[in-house]
């Protein structure tokens, strides 16, 4: 995801969840530029998006269990230092835990929340490099 581990609190990835990968990679290379790099996951594909030699992000397409009217989105993600901790806070505060959290394999450890006005952001808390 990034060169050194990202601070808590900083944003450190953005992610795109579409429903049609192929138009979606051609409109943001056309437009910024942005080199497309296929990487296989054990249970699906996923998209690095490239800006020179640094990787800004990534895309995938929307699981099929998605309901059809979830539009293809932007994903931000925000590292904390231990996102299981932060559970309870995010309802206390009256934000709500939308979906895990969950491990991503060599990633990190993650879940969605939206925050009391009903956005949507991403924590994670990132495995140490190998």
């Amino acid at each position: 995801m990034a060169d050194k581990m990202p601070a808590h609190g900083t944003f450190c990835w953005n992610e795109l969840c579409t429903r049609d990968v192929k138009a979606a990679g051609e409109f943001y290379s056309k437009l910024i530029g942005w080199e497309l790099k296929e990487e296989s996951m054990t249970d699906m594909s996923y998209t690095l998006l490239k800006a020179g030699d640094k990787e800004v992000g990534g895309m995938m397409a929307m699981p099929p269990d998605v309901p059809k009217e979830v539009p293809s989105h932007w994903m931000s993600y925000i590292t904390v230092d231990d996102v299981d901790g932060l559970i309870p806070k995010v309802t206390e505060l009256g934000g709500k835990v939308v979906f895990g959290p969950m491990d991503i394999p060599k990633v990190g450890r993650f879940c969605v929340i939206s925050d009391p006005t009903g956005a949507a952001v991403s924590l994670i808390t990132l495995a140490p490099p190998e």
